[in-house]
Formats: C-alpha cells, structure tokens, sequence
C-alpha cells in the first residue's frame, strides 16, 4: 500500500519515499507519494523522481494499477532512466499543473450547486473542465449560472473535509451527485469535502483551501450530449 499525502495536504509539493516496486512497464510504485492517480475525473500529476545519487526520472502521470485504489504507480515518460526497489527518491509534482486542476475541481463542486441536477460524468482540465447534467434542455439563464458560481468563489468559503465509513455512506446516498462515478469506497473510509455551507460531497480530488484561490469563471460551450444529457463547459476567466 502507498501513503497518499495529499489526502491531507493538496500543497504538499514533494516527499522523501522509498520505491516498493517496479512493474514490467516500468511504472513505479513508492511507499507514499504526494502525486494524485487519474480517478473521479481528475488527471494524474506529473513531476519528477530524483534518486539519492541524482538520477532524475521524468513521470508524465500517476495512476491506480489495475484500478487498485489502495496502490499508486508513477509512470515515467520515454527513455527515461530505470529505478529499483529499495532506492530512495524525491517525489515532487508539477506544482503549476496541479495548482490549476485544484482550483478548477473545486469550481465544478460550485457548478454542480449552480446546477442542482444529477452528474452523469465530468472532467477536469487545467484550463477548462465540464459536468455533464440529467438535463434533458440546455438552460436558457446561462448568464445567472455564471454569476452565482462566481458569487461563491467571492464568497471566499472554506474547503474543508471530513472521513466518514464506507458503511456511513452506503446509508447517506444523499450526498452522492454523480449517477456513473461512484465514491471513493473501498478503502474503509470515504472523504467528504465541505465548501462552506454550500457543499458536501464524497470526494477523493485535491481543492483549495479558499474558493477565492479559484478565480473568477466563465461558463463557455453548452452542448447536447444524448437526449437527456447537457454539458456544461467552464473555464478561468484569465
């Protein structure tokens, strides 16, 4: 199993690890690692691994093999130099990178207030991400959608979490918005993240701290994605 530190700190840049494991592809395992895995619609981080004698390895994302929530592998970029188990490293993140996908995962827990409709997937970006809604007609007050997501960015709420058990949450499908993703169970515990008193949801993403942090956004292309289906597309503002 890998530690994930950025269940606890999303602004942990790097960390000390130790490489557990070395599949035949090359991706590699660490005992914790602050690189998120690809999951709930959010990309893998990228960054670098740095060896004791220097050896840097270039990792373009960072995934959960076989769709094994409890392990995180990185894996390196082409031609990359090959680690063994037992070397130590320094883990960091691309740091820009992931700074932007926090914020605009955070904007789309604001979108999904805006639009209080079921999620049927979504996807975040670094410069845009989107919700697909239940919605079988696309919303005719765009603009007031716009204003309220950024009057809760203004509003400078608090993100904050709390963990409840997977047996908790099978009892509180409530708090579930998406109808495909399905929460992150599996592991004893489920994460829930609070954005002041206008948000809670099971999430394993990393957010903000602030919404101010997310800057002001702008909800761009709308489009039909099956009869019951809208997506909703939004970006920074700068």
């Amino acid at each position: 199993m890998t530690t994930f530190l950025f269940r606890d700190d999303a602004y942990l840049r790097s960390t000390q690890a130790q490489v557990i494991e070395v599949l035949p592809d090359g991706s590699i395992g660490l005992d914790r690692t602050v690189f998120y895995a690809t999951s709930g619609g959010q990309p893998g981080d990228s960054g670098t691994l740095t060896g004791s004698d220097g050896t840097r390895v270039a990792i373009g994302t960072a995934l959960h093999p076989g769709g094994d929530k409890t392990r995180i592998v990185h894996v390196p970029l082409e031609g990359q130099p090959a680690l063994a188990v037992g070397d130590t490293v320094t883990a960091e993140i691309d740091w820009d990178r992931r700074y932007r996908l926090m914020r605009m995962h955070t904007a789309l827990h604001l979108l999904s207030v805006a639009i209080p409709l079921p999620v049927t997937s979504g996807s975040i970006g670094e410069d845009k991400g989107r919700l697909d809604f239940d919605m079988p007609e696309s919303p005719e007050e765009v603009a007031a959608i716009e204003a309220a997501v950024n009057a809760m960015v203004e509003a400078d709420h608090a993100v904050t979490w709390d963990w409840i058990t997977d047996a908790e949450m099978l009892a509180r499908p409530d708090l579930i918005k998406t109808m495909k993703v399905k929460p992150p169970m599996g592991q004893g515990r489920v994460r829930l993240v609070r954005i002041g008193d206008v948000d809670l949801q099971p999430c394993g993403g990393t957010h903000v701290m602030r919404t101010r942090e997310i800057g002001r956004l702008v909800v761009g292309k709308i489009e039909k994605k099956g009869k019951q289906n809208r997506r909703i597309n939004m970006h920074f503002a700068d």
